[in-house]
């Protein structure tokens, strides 16, 4: 027994018991008494779990229930457990001998689950009552000593010592009272009468029944008892025991026949018929679930049985007879309810930790889950498992508690959440189960580098594009969220070391955009190469890098420039030649270079005479001027020539030369830089044939390549042709020849003048398809693989070729 209050402070009997299941779990049991002042200590976690107090606030304890008042609270700084809210023992378990309070202690870092059991004591708070203030007894006079009537029984919401424990009678001459125990079922009592009734002395008696509980200070409650005295039958019914047992399984269906009473009487006639009835008790009625036959006393199911509500019934069951003073006999039927599994097991789910880090360790606590079956025995046996393959499993904490943790790796950016089905099978027969889907949300963290669709590309810039200009924009992804998604760019070291890329370009961090901080000058600098990093914001962050080729595209903006002897600005130059010249005589070469590339660097001469002078030719590629026929007397002597040398850029940028032509008489007179080279056209060299071998090898493989390519064409074009203009071969005046079509076009240019002989090959200004390759001399072959989308970027690659091709023709003929 507690008291209720003492010296302002609930007297507590402690009882801890520490069982450890595997690391992470164990068990605190208390016993309190009810109806405690808020406040009031009941132990102390940190010392009962062997805590620091430190280790509290640290931690982050936690106190779990499935309650929905918090009874409950620690206090942080001193490790009490106190009580939060009043405790209402017949609230909380009404009519259970022991009542059991389950909260769940959490302490994070680590991870930690203990339960606390607090057994909640009754206090007598609680006084008996009777269901009625008057309970009405029809005696008759006849009865004799001994007889024994039944009375109501009293209700206290209390249990076990506080419970109804006696019951008392108010002072009489006639009646005693008679108390039976029926042990867990409590106390009962009966009217004997001890003295003869007399109807003509006294027709009622007034008697006070007064129930007392056990509690200390007792509590009692009063019932008043009117015994009207009757007249005359003399024999009672008598039951053939006073005490009847059946059990019955809780899904007998309603109808069936439980038990059959019997009862007799010694009168004859009406004074021995028999009716039956069903006696309420306290505040269960039997009749609720229970029929009775008046006459045959047969007692059947009348409504579905529930072992999980009421386990067993206790009725009390009355054969009255019909005489015109009707007797009564009382017996007990005692019905016992066999339970049947028909309950499934119930899931509850508290302390849902989601979401979940994708990097969460091995064993990390994601949830509380609770077992119960409503049940008894076997029937109420449970066990608890997770369905289908997750990286979840669940943890036996204490007998149905269970903890559910990561037993597998997560990945986000994989499956972002998780249906955990968890399953609870009992064990009766056949098992009943049931479950529970919790989804288990995964969250980002900081595990993948973003990502570039290319690792190396190229951007093409035109020259002299003003300052300021986006030439590029880089872009990554990366598979993470929010934070750890969001990138920055930055520029690495660049190709060659000398040019550092901070100087050149600048990058926008958030957009990728690049930036040129200069004009750039294809003259000075074809290609530079530099890295761009691109830097999620994770912790840590990480980084990958992509390789940008920068390739500067040439532009018209160089003049042609003469090259000596006539490179003198405004100097007029002479030139003599023969009376007795052929036709085809070398008269002079005009060499000019064009610091530009490809198209642009393509030079082209033309001669300018005074009018109707036809006298003098000049190679529109080669740039040698010879006679067109021989010297007649009607020619000057004097021949004032202009040299005009254009590239083939957009605008075209010019440059001239003036050379005077004078015819002399004797040979001897001549002076040129070319005296020492033979004139004669005749003479056919080795170095020549190779030379001629070579041209009409490239020309077979260049037209055998330009036939493949226009029946590639026509086959994709599903053979038509109409795309394509017939094509023409021209050969101009200087010698040269070219091959033309309406997409393309190729020169071939070379001289009969045994001095040297220079080719060169060149296309119109066309990009080339994708794949297509050229071969230059049999011995260098450029394969382009990227489509140029026009005429400056085909520059690029040309210049390159025309170079290579000069040069090889060039070092084999020696002097030039």
């Amino acid at each position: 027994m507690f008291p209720r209050r003492q010296n302002g402070h609930a007297w507590i009997n402690f009882v801890a018991l520490l069982c450890l299941c595997g690391r992470s779990a164990s068990q605190l049991s208390y016993t309190i008494s009810e109806e405690l002042n808020k406040g009031t200590v009941v132990g102390n976690i940190a010392k009962d779990l062997n805590l620091n107090i430190q280790e509290l606030e640290t931690r982050d304890i936690r106190l779990v229930s499935s309650y929905s008042k918090t009874y409950f609270d620690v206090n942080l700084r001193t490790g009490n457990l106190f009580v939060n809210e009043r405790i209402d023992r017949e609230e909380l378990c009404s009519y259970l001998t022991k009542c059991l309070l389950r909260l769940q202690v959490l302490l994070s870092n680590p991870m930690n689950a203990h339960r606390i059991e607090l057994n909640i004591m009754d206090i007598n708070d609680n006084s008996p009552a009777f269901i009625e203030n008057t309970y009405s007894l029809n005696i008759f006079e006849s009865s004799l000593t001994g007889e024994r009537y039944i009375l109501p029984v009293a209700v206290d919401a209390d249990v076990g010592s506080n419970s109804v424990k006696t019951y008392k009678l108010s002072p009489n001459d006639h009646f005693s009272l008679d108390i039976q125990s029926s042990g867990e079922h409590g106390v009962s009592a009966e009217l004997v009468l001890q003295k003869a009734l007399d109807r003509e002395k006294q027709s009622e008696i007034t008697l006070v029944l007064t129930a007392v509980d056990g509690g200390k200070p007792p509590r009692s409650g009063s019932l008043q008892i009117r015994i009207n005295v009757l007249d005359v039958n003399d024999n009672k019914p008598t039951f053939s025991k006073s005490l009847f047992k059946v059990s019955v399984t809780e899904n007998t269906a309603p109808g069936s026949l439980i038990i059959k009473l019997n009862a007799t009487d010694l009168d004859e006639g009406i004074n021995s018929k028999i009716v039956y009835s069903l006696i309420k008790q306290g505040n269960i009625d039997p009749s609720t679930k229970f029929s009775l036959n008046q006459e045959t006393g047969e007692i059947k199911v009348k409504d579905k049985l529930d072992y999980e509500d009421i386990p067993a019934y206790e009725v009390r069951v009355q054969a009255q007879d019909q005489g015109p003073f009707p007797r009564s006999a009382y017996a007990k039927l005692l019905i016992e309810i066999i339970d049947v599994n028909d309950n499934a097991p119930e899931i509850s789910v508290s302390s849902l930790m989601t979401p979940v880090k994708e990097d969460a360790e091995m064993g990390t606590i994601v949830a509380f889950v609770t077992v119960s079956d409503k049940d008894g025995g076997n029937n109420g046996g449970t066990s608890c498992n997770v369905v289908g393959s997750v990286p979840f499993k669940l943890k036996s904490n204490y007998k149905n508690d269970y903890s559910l943790v990561v037993d597998g790796p997560l990945d986000r950016e994989n499956i972002s959440f998780y249906n955990v089905t968890i399953q609870a099978t009992d064990e009766g027969s056949p098992p009943l189960s049931n479950i529970k889907i919790i989804t288990v949300e995964v969250s980002d963290v900081n595990d993948n580098a973003p990502q570039f669709i290319e690792t190396v590309i190229n951007v093409f810039v035109k020259e002299n594009s003003p300052t300021g200009s986006v030439i590029c924009k880089i872009s990554a992804l990366d598979p993470d969220l929010h934070h750890n998604a969001k990138l920055t760019y930055s520029l690495l070291d660049s190709v060659p070391k000398y040019i550092p890329v901070s100087s050149v370009l600048n990058i926008n961090s958030e957009t990728g955009e690049m930036i040129s901080l200069q004009s750039f000058n294809f003259e000075e600098m074809k290609t530079f190469q530099f890295k761009v990093q691109a830097t999620d914001s994770g912790v840590p962050p990480l980084s990958s890098n992509i390789t940008v080729n920068v390739l500067v595209l040439d532009e018209n903006d160089n003049s042609p420039s003469i090259l000596a002897p006539y490179s003198e600005h405004g100097s007029v130059n002479s030139e003599n030649i023969p009376y007795s010249a052929e036709a085809g005589y070398f008269v002079a070469k005009i060499r000019a270079v064009d610091a530009d590339s490809g198209y642009n660097a393509l030079l082209s001469y033309h001669l300018s005479e005074p009018k109707g002078n036809n006298l003098f030719r000049i190679g529109t590629s080669t740039g040698e001027i010879r006679t067109k026929r021989r010297m007649s007397d009607n020619d000057l002597k004097t021949h004032p020539l202009v040299v005009l040398v254009s590239d083939n850029g957009e605008p075209s940028l010019t440059a001239t030369v003036s050379i005077d032509v004078v015819v002399v008489e004797n040979t001897a007179d001549i002076q040129t830089q070319f005296r020492h080279v033979p004139m004669k056209e005749d003479n056919f060299s080795d170095l020549n044939l190779y030379l001629l071998v070579a041209i009409v090898s490239v020309s077979v493989i260049f037209l055998l390549s330009l036939i493949s390519l226009i029946a590639f064409r026509c086959h994709r074009t599903d053979g038509s042709f109409s795309r394509y203009s017939a094509p023409m071969i021209t050969t101009h005046p200087d010698g040269s020849w070219s091959y033309s079509k309406s997409t393309q076009q190729y020169d071939v240019c070379f001289s009969s003048d045994t001095l040297k002989s220079d080719m060169v090959v060149f296309p119109a200004p066309f990009p080339p398809v994708d794949g297509e390759l050229i071969s230059i001399n049999g011995t260098d072959t450029f394969t382009r693989t990227q489509t140029l989308p026009n005429k400056e970027k085909v520059g690029y690659w040309l210049g390159y070729f025309n170079y290579v091709l000069i040069e090889e023709i060039v070092s084999s003929g020696g002097q030039d």
